[in-house]
């Protein structure tokens, strides 16, 4: 037995004083439902050591105690699945997170991966190490949306999977799965081999469809919209994660599942992912929580979404997600249990926030050179790489083209257009812009361009780094000259968001780490998102988020047409086309 937990349980003998104590709180005990008053918690280090109305013996002169006073004390909360290497660093993002409850997080690695492979995975890794509050992770499932490069290598998988803080297999899009199985089964079996979870994306799967993904061993899905698509799920046995992040709000929609089931204890509260925005005016975890109790859901329930069926999911239960003698010191003192607002925060049996003021600050990282230089263009480009070539000498040609249906989903347009030169003519063409993926890791340089409907774009371009599910640079614009400005200044910022019109460039967002994070403060970091959207909007874009529906573009889980380096591509068959309808360009 180790000397820290020989220690434990002194203290909870009495044999030896605590180090921490919170006393006369109402405690809200997720194990068994009950809210209970008059309690008392003991720590020794980083642990609980008793709990209970008759704990004073391990209370001495030198504990810290804090007196509730009759507010609540419930576990501290747990995101279990959101991206944190999406454009803020940990240190930025712990600054509001930690101070709302939350002392837990599994995020997704995907986002690295492409574009740094497995070093730069683990650069992002250490930068969650050391932090105020825990972070846990799951390994990158896919490399592309290209099913050229679809697969996390083996290699790298084991590397990440033999390791404690990698929990599981990051969500596996079931398409993709079914589409390309060669690829996809073994990594799956690896994880599961390993004792790790497999992250689930279930969008869209049904029936035959839904039964043969849970048969994979499939243990969790964040992807249901409606009541109806939890119920399904959860009678499969899968762990269900309901949305309500900066991409997706669902919960309003799904709370009626609290009168359809006797038992929510595979239901999960999640954010997948939160903006600098929604992070500084609503919060995070604890925001979820109260919008949970908002809804209906009782607050013993809606606790128990964040803290306790998080932990038990991942098998990290033993440790975290309940006040209890041997779990680490995770607790959130609230005023009572309706109201999700963070008095004291204590993780790892530590205070680091005080009535939203961080007590404990985050740990800056310093992120490898090769982790700041992941943009490689082969060359500068130029307004004629981004033609679109017709594929027949005619003086009118049919072609795709990637049409807006809302601000993230798509469709196949079939558009007829002029040709001249044996070149495709947009200009004219009502909304038609054109829109390009350039790979800038896997195959330096390598480019595909086709036409977007209903982006919005009049005029002027929009360039990011930060795109979806591959290494790519997204590009979309109105004119070629301003496209190309775009994506040299990514290159020359080695990562960014960029707006260009008439020759200059209007707006622009260094993302210097991985060519997906800012190193700037995240206040400072918010003001650039909203210029960068007013530009956009004068450009003509009137969508809500216009760089969400940018980098959106490439992600491969979204219907129904995205974009790659190699082509455009088809959710429902996984297929790779070139916009001629009647041959490849």
């Amino acid at each position: 037995m180790t000397q820290p937990r020989q220690n434990l349980i002194d203290v909870a003998l009495g044999n030896a004083l605590g180090d921490l104590a919170v006393v006369n709180a109402r405690l809200v005990n997720v194990y068994t439902g009950e809210i209970l008053d008059n309690q008392s918690v003991v720590t020794c280090g980083e642990r609980i050591a008793c709990v209970g109305t008759d704990v004073e013996y391990a209370i001495g002169d030198a504990t810290t105690v804090i007196d509730a006073e009759g507010a609540t004390l419930i576990p501290g909360l747990i995101d279990g699945h959101t991206h944190v290497a999406w454009l803020f660093t940990a240190g930025e993002f712990l600054k509001y997170v930690a101070v709302g409850g939350t002392t837990t997080i599994v995020t997704e690695t995907l986002e690295p991966y492409p574009v740094a492979g497995l070093a730069g995975v683990l650069d992002f890794l250490a930068s969650l190490k050391e932090q105020p509050i825990k972070f846990f992770a799951t390994a990158p499932a896919m490399v592309s949306t290209s099913r050229e490069a679809a697969g996390i290598d083996p290699a790298d998988l084991e590397a990440l999977l033999s390791r404690e803080d990698i929990v599981g297999l990051g969500e596996s899009y079931w398409q993709g799965v079914f589409q390309n199985r060669e690829v996809f089964e073994p990594i799956l079996a690896a994880t599961l081999a390993c004792g790790k979870k497999l992250e689930g994306h279930s969008a869209g799967a049904r029936g035959s469809k839904l039964q043969a993904y849970a048969a994979y061993g499939v243990s969790s899905c964040h992807e249901p919209i409606k009541a109806d698509e939890v119920l399904d799920r959860l009678r499969l046995g899968i762990h269900v994660m309901v949305r309500e992040g900066s991409i997706r709000r669902d919960l309003a929609e799904i709370a009626a599942i609290r009168e359809m089931v006797p038992d929510t204890r595979r239901l999960i509260l999640t954010t997948d992912g939160i903006s600098p925005r929604d992070l500084m005016e609503k919060g995070y975890m604890e925001f979820l929580v109260q919008k949970a109790i908002d809804c209906g859901f009782d607050p013993v329930t809606a606790v128990q979404m964040a803290t306790l069926n998080v932990a038990e999911h991942f098998g990290l239960d033993d440790r975290i997600g309940g006040i209890a003698p041997g779990k680490i010191a995770d607790m959130v003192l609230i005023p009572d249990p309706q109201t999700i607002r963070a008095m004291r925060v204590i993780s790892n049996g530590r205070v680091i926030a005080k009535n939203g003021s961080l007590e404990s600050a985050p740990r800056r990282h310093r992120f490898s050179p090769e982790s700041l230089k992941t943009v490689h263009l082969s060359r500068p480009f130029e307004p004629s790489d981004f033609a679109v070539r017709a594929s027949e000498d005619r003086d009118t040609a049919a072609v795709r083209a990637i049409e807006m249906v809302t601000d993230l989903v798509t469709k196949e347009a079939i558009v007829d257009l002029p040709v001249a030169n044996g070149e495709i003519q947009v200009r004219d063409a009502g909304d038609l812009a054109k829109i390009a993926a350039i790979d800038r890791s896997r195959t330096p340089g390598k480019f595909f361009t086709g036409l977007i409907r209903g982006f919005g774009l009049t005029r002027g371009a929009m360039a990011c780094s930060a795109a979806w599910d591959t290494s790519c640079i997204v590009v979309v614009g109105a004119d070629e000259a301003d496209m190309a400005l775009c994506v040299n200044r990514i290159d020359e910022l080695q990562g960014g968001a960029v707006v260009c019109e008439s020759g200059r460039v209007v707006e622009e967002m260094a993302l210097p780490i991985f060519g997906l994070m800012s190193e700037l403060p995240l206040e400072e970091l918010n003001e650039k998102l909203n210029a960068i959207q007013r530009a956009v909007a004068d450009l003509g874009v009137a969508f809500p988020d216009p760089l969400l529906s940018l980098i959106a573009l490439t992600g491969a889980a979204i219907p129904f047409v995205r974009i790659c380096e190699e082509g455009l591509v088809h959710f429902k068959t996984g297929r790779t086309t070139g916009c001629s309808v009647n041959g490849e360009q």
